[in-house]
């Protein structure tokens, strides 16, 4: 089970939410919107994505470390820390 199986039905609202808003884009070039309008939008599918991930890291950190470190897994929390480091490595490079 993924850590982030409590709040699955609003991490599935949201990326719904976030396809709209990419449909929206798409429509937006179509018609040739002006750039910098589209340009927010991108920003704003980008800081949405953003928001999911920074939530799916959260839950894995509260969830999957927590339980790997309550159970005494030294190995198994250290892996997942490493997990969640390089998750946030990736976050802020992008």
């Amino acid at each position: 089970m993924g850590g982030y199986e409590i709040n699955k039905d609003d991490y599935l609202r949201r990326l719904a939410r976030i396809e709209g808003q990419v449909r929206g884009l798409q429509r937006m070039i179509a018609e040739d919107k002006y750039c910098i309008d589209v340009l927010t939008q991108v920003n704003a599918v980008s800081a949405a994505l953003k928001g999911v991930a920074i939530g799916l890291l959260d839950e894995h950190v509260r969830h999957c470390v927590r339980e790997a470190s309550e159970v005494g897994d030294e190995l198994e929390a250290d892996r997942m820390v490493t997990e969640a480091t390089r998750a946030i490595e990736r976050l802020v490079r992008s």
